[in-house]
Order: structure tokens, then sequence, then C-alpha cells
């Protein structure tokens, strides 16, 4: 059974930093897309960075240059480092990730809880 558990949300003050991460437990033979969505309150969930098999990353405009998917294929584990942090980027923060458990299964794409992050002074 594949999970993906997120972890490091919480509160922090405009400007400042954090960092999530998304951790994918039970029998994964390849991770091949790693993407983090994020939904405000009364907001439909929106893409806020992804990235790939190739190693390319995508961004939505809103955060780029401020935020940083990043992977680290030995722990199967994925992170977002997002800094400048604006009251906007409230939300709660998904991780989502196209995972294959052997070598011959079609790849599946599996969520996490989700992990709450607000802005605020």
């Amino acid at each position: 059974q594949v999970q993906l558990v997120e972890s490091g949300g919480g509160l922090v003050q405009p400007g400042g930093s954090l960092r999530l991460s998304c951790a994918a437990s039970g029998s994964i033979f390849s991770i091949s897309a790693a993407s983090w969505y994020r939904q405000a309150p009364g907001k439909e969930r929106e893409l806020v960075a992804a990235m790939f098999s190739s190693g390319s990353t995508n961004y939505a405009a809103s955060v780029k240059g401020r935020f940083t998917i990043l992977r680290d294929g030995a722990k199967n584990t994925m992170y977002l480092q997002m800094n400048s942090l604006k009251p906007e980027d409230t939300a709660v923060y998904y991780c989502s990730a196209d995972i294959r458990v052997t070598a011959w299964s079609q790849t599946r794409n599996y969520w996490g809880q989700g992990t709450q992050v607000t802005v605020s002074s």
C-alpha cells in the first residue's frame, strides 16, 4: 500500500520561509512525476509546482522565483521550499506523485492528506 505523507506546514509571518516534505512509503518501484497543489478556502485546487522524470520543472506564475520543488530519489521524498511567503499563499498544500509499484504495473496517481500553511502577522 503506497502512502504519501506531508509535513512541514504551519504558521509563518509574511516574508518568511517554510519547507514542506512529502514522504512516499510502501512498495515503490519508481516515481515518474511529483507535484504540489494547494487549495485556499473557497477556491479550487491549483497546481503550484511539478517535477517530471526528466528533471524539468514547472511553476505557477504566482510562485515562480519564490518556491522550489525538490526531490530526493533515494528517500522517495519530495520537497517544496517556499520563500518570501505572502498571505495569499495561505492554503492547504497537497503533494501528488505518479508511482509504479512494480516494473510491470501501470503508473497510478497518489495524493497525500494535505498540510496547512498559514501566512499571517
